[in-house]
């Protein structure tokens, strides 16, 4: 008899924790593309990365490494933008030059906007 009123307590109890950390985690997952707009980088694009990495079980995340050789010296910056079914993947090609807005993350900067800038060549 205690059994049989034990065990569904047990795995609802069970059942509502982990509701609670994938509620949690989605946020976090949403969460991901969310960056400070505290600096701004201008360079020309020298070689890209683009790898899809699990997040949290079933979530994914892609995340585009680009080298940025701005007027100064070569950075290493880096876009993370959730996986969801109507993502636009940002596409980048070695040579353009582009303007970027976000924040220094240890040593790389993490940017979520971007813009093409079109330089008059002389």
């Amino acid at each position: 008899m205690v059994t049989a009123v034990v065990i569904p307590i047990i795995c609802l109890y069970f059942f509502w924790i982990t509701r609670k950390e994938m509620k949690l985690n989605d946020i976090k997952w949403l969460a991901t593309a969310e960056v400070k707009k505290e600096a701004v980088l201008t360079g020309e694009i020298k070689s890209i990365s683009q790898e899809k990495q699990r997040f949290y079980y079933h979530r994914y995340i892609l995340v585009h490494e680009l080298m940025l050789q701005t007027e100064s010296k070569l950075i290493k910056v880096k876009k993370i933008s959730p996986i969801k079914n109507n993502i636009e993947i940002d596409t980048f090609s070695p040579g353009e030059v582009i303007r970027i807005y976000g924040c220094w993350e240890g040593n790389h900067f993490h940017f979520s906007e971007y813009q093409m800038v079109h330089m008059d060549k002389k």
